[in-house]
């Protein structure tokens, strides 16, 4: 009885906590419609505003809470995806990954030369064109790639879908979301005891923006803990030699583009500032502390110094870990990047949910690690008991 008592307290409070974060999420996304000076961002508050709130009256009522999960998703991801794509709005990386894909058909370089505008740059690695080569919308394949991931890492959450940073760029479209969703699927996957599909997964991420880069040696950090060096080794070779495959021939072809437009410009280095400017300490370092940039960049490396030390002194030995592990490296790199913004917070989001999943060994547990000490001597067998049925004594 007190179990039951319990489980019930527990489901009606749980109720309670998703139907304010219903709520929440539907007073957010008309404010962040009516402060945005995006078309396609105005179009997915005001839409994404009505679904959630009739998630949220759904969940305040006796209905499955899987009912009101269902609706937040269509009101936030699936109707205004639609609508902008009939419309033909959507955010600018769109028709930056889209005109990507036509260059690397047409001339065999994603990349302008000498990119001016804001528009010619393309700051995303060569891997991330071939979602502008496929037919139709490049929202689609982006969203897709990213549900695809996320269901071969083990996280099938519609919370997580429905989530303000993530519905949004699904519908408006957003480059990190592929990423993320790879990078998930690399960590879980290396959790598992697979190595050489980690190292494909993160070498394809790798290949898509620099972003997913420190995904691979957290990576590598857990399969040693795990299974040893020999897997190690075969998870970064295949990452590694996947990300060179992908990268490296652009980078040699036109190393002046290939730096211009993926390093210099996504760091504020070019004299045509890049439009990723949320208020973030980096970036509110470059823009009013004098030499703030040089700043942002060293306090940048420090913190990738530190999470390496952290992987030497003590690696992470559980998906949950690594994690938590990536999670605070990328949250402290989109806070102190010069050119950033706050769409990026998706990384330490989706990861974080991640390790906690992890945690509650839902989908995403780890497999027992491979013993590296030599196994005990065997232990002479106990001999049965016969089973005695209590009931039939009493």
């Amino acid at each position: 009885m007190r179990k039951t008592f319990g489980e019930h307290a527990a489901k009606y409070t749980a109720g309670h906590v998703e139907r304010y974060a219903w709520a929440g999420c539907a007073v957010v996304a008309p404010v962040f419609a009516m402060a945005s000076d995006v078309g396609p961002h105005r179009v997915w508050g005001w839409v994404a505003g009505a679904g959630y709130a009739v998630a949220a009256f759904l969940t305040s009522g006796s209905g499955p809470r899987r009912a009101a999960r269902a609706v937040a998703v269509l009101g936030a991801v699936v109707v205004p995806l639609v609508c902008l794509v009939v419309a033909g709005l959507g955010q600018s990386e769109v028709a930056v990954v889209e005109r990507s894909g036509r260059l690397l058909l047409t001339t065999g370089s994603p990349y302008v030369t000498a990119p001016t505008a804001v528009g010619d740059f393309n700051p995303y690695l060569p891997g991330m064109a071939l979602f502008g080569m496929l037919p139709g919308d490049a929202r689609w394949w982006l969203g897709g790639a990213f549900v695809a991931a996320l269901a071969g890492a083990g996280l099938r959450r519609a919370r997580l879908l429905a989530c303000p940073l993530v519905a949004l760029p699904l519908a408006v479209g957003g480059t990190d979301l592929p990423v993320t969703g790879l990078m998930c699927l690399g960590v879980s996957l290396a959790g598992r005891g697979r190595p050489g599909r980690a190292g494909l997964a993160l070498g394809v991420a790798a290949a898509l923006k620099w972003t997913a880069w420190p995904a691979l040696p957290v990576a590598l950090a857990l399969v040693a803990v795990r299974r040893g060096g020999r897997p190690a080794l075969r998870c970064a070779a295949v990452g590694v030699s996947t990300a060179t495959a992908a990268v490296l021939p652009f980078a040699l072809a036109d190393p002046s583009a290939f730096h211009r437009n993926v390093v210099a410009f996504p760091l504020g280095l070019t004299a045509t500032p890049s439009p990723a400017a949320s208020p973030l300490p980096g970036r509110l370092l470059a823009s009013h502390v004098p030499g703030g940039s040089v700043i942002a960049l060293v306090l940048l490396c420090v913190g990738a110094l530190l999470i390496a030390l952290s992987l030497a002194v003590r690696p992470p030995g559980t998906v949950r870990a690594a994690g938590v592990r990536l999670a605070l490296g990328l949250g402290l790199a989109t806070a102190l990047m010069p050119a950033t913004r706050f769409g990026y917070l998706v990384y330490p989001l989706v990861l974080g949910v991640l390790a906690y999943q992890s945690a509650g060994g839902r989908g995403t547990a780890d497999i027992p690690s491979v013993p590296s000490a030599p196994s005990a001597p065997s232990v002479p067998s106990v001999p049965s008991v016969p089973f005695v049925d209590k009931a039939a004594i009493a």
